[in-house]
């Protein structure tokens, strides 16, 4: 048996508002597929096709740069330490930094040159880095896609040029860009600068709402003749955070325009917010034959809700707790779930975790609590 509890919340600090906004359909854009993503709620405000295949095109360097930056974290490699650059690199096809074969170049520059620049050598010459050969490390990229949950994707080079079987969905690039903002903040500062020079060549960031949106900070373009213009946004405004994905569009122009226009829609129709911290109390319950014979209970991460401007007041969390809580509980235990939901639909679901151990009590506590319960 369950119970459901209505939970004490921060839904009363809200923003009040005089009436709802009204909420439009989304727009209608040219692309093969698209997807407008809250990153702190993982809501999806808006999608087309997005688990429908596609060629990435340059895309694929996000997973290339995703890979390269774990191997710094596990200390594999370091930003300062030079990469030899091999013919093969050297001759790659596409963007390029222009590096030079035989020559080094640090890790720093190799990365600065493929994110902002697209350098596909570049990207060819930190996977021989990293990994010993390109295939070797595609290996690690499709390890990382699996781990991160990008069940439409597969990967067959670093760079995004067309090969069978090099694929992805709008859905796991979101994922995937989500990942990078979240998990390598000292990184994704590059993806907003707007030029980078090598060998006295200059190049400009080919993202251009980085110049027409100062809210945007993110992240990449891509485009090759059979994947069409592609790009992935980041942008934050006011504290809310969206990206956007959008695929297989005609030109530069219009994906540039298609990606404004559904940032443009989630920031002007839908807002963000956190009700509860990771780790602190939400509610307490009583555990029985237990010492303690109560118990925090909480969420081991930040929840964060978005909903239609103006609805924040609307909304309803319940937790649902099981009948009794027998000693002995483990930190973390799972103990039950938060719900909140916004006429009567359901948004969001949370387990609720035990914040601290509860070890089995003395015998004569036990005996009263086991009495107590008989009773009931």
């Amino acid at each position: 048996m369950i119970r459901a509890w209505l939970l004490p919340t921060l839904l009363l600090a809200a923003p009040s508002f005089a009436a709802d906004v009204p909420i439009p359909a989304p727009p209608q854009i040219g692309a093969s597929s698209y997807l407008l993503m809250d990153f702190s709620s993982g809501r999806i405000i808006a999608e087309s096709h997005a688990d429908e295949r596609v060629e990435p095109a340059s895309l694929t360097k996000l997973m290339t740069a995703y890979t390269v930056f774990h191997a710094l974290r596990q200390n594999q490699i370091t930003l300062e330490e030079e990469v030899h650059v091999s013919e093969k690199a050297w001759r790659t096809e596409g963007s390029r930094m222009f590096i030079e074969v035989d020559t080094t170049v640090s890790v720093e520059d190799l990365l600065r040159g493929m994110i902002i620049q697209s350098g596909n050598d570049a990207s060819v010459a930190l996977a021989e880095h990293v990994a010993g050969t390109e295939d070797a490390f595609v290996g690690l990229m499709n390890q990382h896609a699996e781990s991160l949950g990008m069940t439409g994707t597969s990967f067959m080079n670093t760079t995004g040029l067309p090969a069978e079987g090099h694929y992805v969905t709008a859905r796991d690039i979101a994922m995937l860009s989500h990942a990078i903002i979240r998990e390598f903040p000292e990184y994704y500062g590059w993806y907003s600068e707007r030029e980078f020079t090598y060998n006295d060549i200059r190049q400009h960031n080919r993202n251009s709402l980085l110049w027409r949106d100062e809210s945007v900070d993110g992240l990449k373009t891509g485009h090759t003749d059979s994947a069409g213009y592609c790009l992935v946004t980041s942008a934050e405004r006011s504290g809310m955070r969206l990206i956007s994905v959008v695929t297989g569009t005609a030109s530069a122009q219009a994906r540039e325009d298609g990606s404004q226009a559904l940032l443009n829609y989630g920031f002007r129709f839908y807002e963000t917010h956190k009700l509860y911290s990771g780790g602190e109390e939400v509610t307490t319950a009583r555990v029985w034959k237990g010492e303690p014979p109560e118990i925090s209970l909480g969420l081991a991460d930040d929840l964060y809700v978005t909903v239609p401007r103006g609805r924040y007041e609307a909304l309803e969390a319940l937790m649902d707790l099981q009948t009794e809580l027998l000693a002995p509980l483990a930190d973390g235990a799972h103990v039950g779930e938060v719900r909140v939901s916004l006429d009567d639909e359901e948004i969001a679901t949370v387990p609720l975790m035990a914040l601290h151990e509860v070890t089995v009590a003395g015998l004569w506590t036990r005996i009263s609590d086991e009495f107590t319960l008989w009773l009931q």
